[in-house]
Formats: C-alpha cells, sequence, structure tokens
C-alpha cells in the first residue's frame, strides 16, 4: 500500500474530520472538490462519505514531523 499522510478536512461550521490518505486519494478528492456533491474518500480506518459543498478547507500535513526527544543547538 502507498504511504499515507495526514489531512484534515474542515467543514462549514467548524468540525474538523482527520484522515490518513494515500497521495492518489488526495488528488482525486481535490478533483472532487470542484464538483461538488457527495464523495467517497478511502481511507486507513474506513471509507468516509463527504459531502463536498460543505467542506471549507483541507490541511495536508507537510510529512515533516518529529517524534521524541533530541537536542536543540
Amino acid at each position: 500500500m502507498a504511504e499515507a499522510q495526514r489531512v484534515e478536512i474542515g467543514f462549514d461550521g467548524g468540525q474538523v474530520v482527520s484522515a490518513r490518505l494515500t497521495e492518489d486519494d488526495l488528488k482525486d478528492l481535490r478533483k472532487q472538490l470542484e464538483k461538488g456533491g457527495w464523495h467517497d474518500v478511502h481511507t486507513e480506518d474506513g471509507v468516509l462519505a463527504l459531502y463536498l459543498p460543505k467542506v471549507a478547507f483541507l490541511r495536508i500535513a507537510s510529512g515533516s514531523s518529529r517524534v521524541g526527544f533530541g537536542s536543540v543547538e
């Protein structure tokens, strides 16, 4: 399976859903946002059925997150 990245999907009204999407699924979601209507997004945890006209933003993780302790110079 292709590596997934963290994406937050924000809606009118302030709700936010976090999901992990592959690059292909993210590209497909962005293309479908232009069309509107309902769209199924396949995530690592299952399927999200989104009503796209209510999506206000996508926040895509930069991929440079670090976990743990390290030295600060």
